[in-house]
């Protein structure tokens, strides 16, 4: 970390980090297969997401102009919607739609997150400048250029959060969508090194969201749109970027008024490895289930013993229950273990006692489990009441070993009489890399599902034909893939 003489009026060298942000998206060239065909299934993934989230009204009431009848007729388009809008509003909406069931992919280390929440803003500017440069004779970028750039979000966003804990100062983790889509999108719109750098200055000066609408009593379903805000404020600095608006050299360093004073307990960042396209190889896929990410393993393990439990269940009741006992990581025990009420489905779905109690009563976990129908089923609060949740530290040892970056949890059921369940154990989930060749498939269906539920017949099937084709679908224009997308 640099020091500088506060009352010096010397404006110094912009702080490495934002250096290097600026050099990889600039120079690096991305070479890896396994990043791009990992990044075409996100995609995919992701549009399922936004398709599956346009049956929820909650949702839909956030897409759109900022204010009626402030669209832009050629703009960016909104997947599953007529709308057309400037390219920052544009992010907003695609960021809300892939993150607002919670059903996106995920990273986890000392920060967590949802690197494709980046799409919002990459989509939204590729559209816009695609449909900009064919009006004017020129060519939109292909979607495999898009994928490229996800690839650089996912790595900024990822390889910040292996050793730099934002919650535990209390900011939310979208302060590193802001970051990532910041330097991609400024990079996307034609901006150079510099202007990268000042885009990321301002990014850092904005500081950072408080985590308090992930957390009781405040629990609410701000955490879904939170992403699409930070890809909305991401496209304004980078455009501000390349009108040549002023950047902050040290944003991060400078003493007293810097963000690592400010907000970081006066710490600089500490990275475990360089720019490359680790995290795209390695992202976490939620697959089978729209449950927070340190849950995922567990809500596998509930729906192992649902078939043992559920016929005792059915003709003892609950009272057949002594109690539940769950194992997870430390990190799943500070943001997921609750009791009491649970206010709403956005303290639902974050709530690892609820993600468990469903597929032991039900066989099943869906969006529509979290809502207030399936909630005011006593027996859930109640199952809810006899679960004990406690850190297993080989959970948490494997879920910071990079060469593992593991999830476990476990579950065990034991009964009155003096019998118990086996004990359960899945220590990665299905959409763990080491489970690609399980999950794809399984990854595909999620996506055909939600097309086909989503969108015309016919458009549905040219898009899945697509799918089905990755190299004619990663040379197809960009414009072209998202005009499939439209209604």
């Amino acid at each position: 970390m640099s020091h500088f003489d506060i009352r010096s009026t010397v404006r110094p060298k912009p702080d490495q980090p934002m250096v290097d942000i600026a050099d990889y998206v600039a120079d690096y060239r991305v070479e890896s297969k396994e990043a791009f065909d990992t990044a075409r299934y996100m995609l995919l993934d992701s549009l399922a997401c936004a398709a599956l989230a346009m049956g929820h009204c909650e949702c839909v009431k956030h897409l759109g102009p900022l204010v009626p009848g402030a669209g832009m007729p050629g703009g960016a388009r909104v997947p599953f919607t007529s709308h057309e809008l400037d390219p920052a509003q544009a992010a907003y909406n695609i960021g809300v739609q892939i993150r607002w069931l919670d059903f996106n992919d995920t990273w986890l280390a000392a920060e967590w997150g949802h690197p494709s929440d980046n799409l919002g803003a990459i989509l939204a500017v590729a559209d816009y400048l695609g449909r900009k440069a064919e009006a004017e004779g020129g060519q939109a970028m292909t979607v495999r250029d898009v994928l490229g750039h996800a690839i650089k979000a996912h790595e900024i966003q990822g390889c910040y959060a292996l050793k730099n804990s934002f919650n535990r100062v209390g900011l939310d983790h979208v302060i590193l969508v802001r970051l990532a889509s910041t330097a991609v999108a400024t990079a996307m719109l034609g901006g150079n090194k510099d202007a990268i750098i000042t885009a990321v200055s301002n990014s850092w000066i904005d500081n950072g969201v408080l985590r308090t609408y992930r957390h009781a009593p405040n629990t609410g379903p701000r955490k879904s749109w939170a992403a699409g805000d930070a890809c909305r404020r991401a496209v304004t600095h980078a455009l501000n970027a390349i009108k040549g608006v002023v950047g902050y050299p040290s944003a991060l360093s400078v003493p007293t008024w810097g963000f690592y004073d400010i907000a970081f307990q006066g710490r600089p960042f500490e990275f475990e490895r360089p720019f490359g396209s680790y995290v795209m190889e390695n992202i976490l896929f939620k697959i089978s289930y729209p449950a927070e990410f340190h849950a995922q393993t567990a809500v596998e393990c509930a729906m192992q013993l649902h078939g043992q439990v559920k016929a005792r269940l059915d003709e003892g009741g609950l009272d057949q229950v002594e109690r539940i006992e769950l194992e997870t990581q430390e990190a799943g025990i500070r943001i997921i273990d609750k009791a009491g009420p649970l206010a709403n489905y956005a303290d639902r779905d974050h709530c690892l006692q609820y993600m468990v109690a469903v597929p032991l009563l039900f066989g099943r976990l869906t969006a529509d489990d979290y809502g207030d129908a399936v909630a005011s089923d006593a027996r859930i609060d109640a199952l809810r009441d006899k679960m004990t949740v406690k850190e297993n530290p080989q959970f948490t040892a494997d879920y910071f070993d990079p060469d593992k970056r593991y999830i476990g949890n476990s579950v065990q059921v034991f009964f009155k009489d003096g019998t118990c369940t086996e004990k359960v154990s899945v220590d990665y989930p299905i959409g763990h890399r080491k489970r690609r060749a399980e999950g794809v498939p399984v990854l595909m269906g999620k996506f055909q599902a939600a097309i086909r539920a989503r969108l015309p017949a016919g458009q549905a099937e040219q898009l899945l034909a697509l799918a089905a084709q990755p190299d004619k679908l990663e040379a197809l224009p960009i414009t072209q893939f998202l005009a499939l997308l439209k209604i």
